[in-house]
């Protein structure tokens, strides 16, 4: 039987992000015919929040080249968001011809990445991303908002928190709908998540306004979960079998992986409407499609 924890929230809404995320730094090309039917398969697992593909210029995410006929072809279910990461002004004009309604943009905390992934400075990245933002909003889409190198950077080291805050307020300022902590390279622990989680409350930022995105590059992703929903957080990012890294920073290993997080919240008893042995076939499926096994702890139980 689970066992709930005083505090926390009673169910927690599970932000996908293998099909994108997970996929994108995959050296081997996955056709866009796997992509679409790895999609349909998470929602027929019962997650509701997909992130499905990039409109990234190709030559910077090359698996990601094909997310136009993805989302063209792609068959929708009702109640299912499937967002698109958008870059610039150029994306969203492809994400607005396609009719999307779900967008995110990805911005950086330090200086040093935002040069390398976005090539901008911190502020130029904000400047960067305001006409994206306005023109969304006022054709009525929601805007997430990654924020990425929240505790530690590989070029900077650890970053202050007032400077992820900083980066954060302006997001949120120009209309973001909700803002996604990321740690990037995995080097964050419970403390700071939520040292970071309270400075944004402090700062008048709604906690329900926040999600966070773990790597597990030591360990740490599910310590870390736990410590943000304790801070009220109830939108967790995470990668069905543990897909993903970042091709702009090498030493970032894969996200949380879903099925861990599944795991850990039912034996929380908190609620996540995920069908877990639909979703261990279903990352068995990809992986094999990859060509490898699953990092994921869960996969590799479940599927012995």
């Amino acid at each position: 039987m689970p066992t709930a924890l005083a505090g926390l929230p009673q169910s927690v809404t599970i932000y996908e992000v293998g099909p994108r995320d997970g996929l994108q730094n995959e050296r081997v090309t996955v056709p866009v015919e796997v992509k679409a039917e790895f999609i349909e398969r998470l929602v027929a697992c019962g997650l509701r929040t997909i992130e499905t593909t990039s409109f990234v210029h190709p030559k910077w995410v090359p698996q990601l080249a094909d997310a136009d006929v993805l989302i063209s072809g792609l068959r929708r279910t009702d109640g299912v968001r499937y967002p698109v990461l958008v870059p610039n002004e150029r994306g969203l004009d492809r994400a607005l011809k396609l009719g999307v309604t779900d967008i995110a943009i990805f911005a950086s905390a330090t200086e040093t990445f935002a040069q390398k992934n976005l090539n901008r400075t911190l502020d130029g990245q904000i400047a960067m991303f305001e006409p994206v933002l306005r023109r969304a909003r006022a054709a009525g889409l929601t805007v997430r908002g990654y924020v990425s190198m929240c505790f530690g950077d590989p070029w900077e080291g650890d970053v202050p928190v007032g400077q992820v805050n900083r980066v954060g307020r302006q997001l949120l300022d120009l209309g973001c709908t909700e803002l996604s902590l990321g740690d990037t390279i995995g080097v964050g622990t419970p403390g700071q998540v939520r040292e970071l989680l309270r400075s944004f409350v402090a700062a008048g930022t709604p906690i329900g306004a926040l999600a966070v995105h773990f790597h597990d590059t030591y360990g740490q992703a599910l310590a870390n979960t736990l410590a943000a929903l304790q801070e009220g957080v109830t939108t967790v990012d995470s990668s069905a079998g543990g897909l993903g890294g970042c091709p702009y920073a090498e030493s970032a290993t894969g996200n949380l992986a879903t099925e861990d997080l599944v795991w850990q919240l039912e034996g929380l008893g908190i609620d996540t409407g995920v069908d877990l042995t639909a979703l261990v076939r279903t990352s068995v499926w990809m992986a094999q499609e990859l060509g490898r096994s699953s990092p994921s702890k869960v996969v590799q139980a479940l599927s012995e």
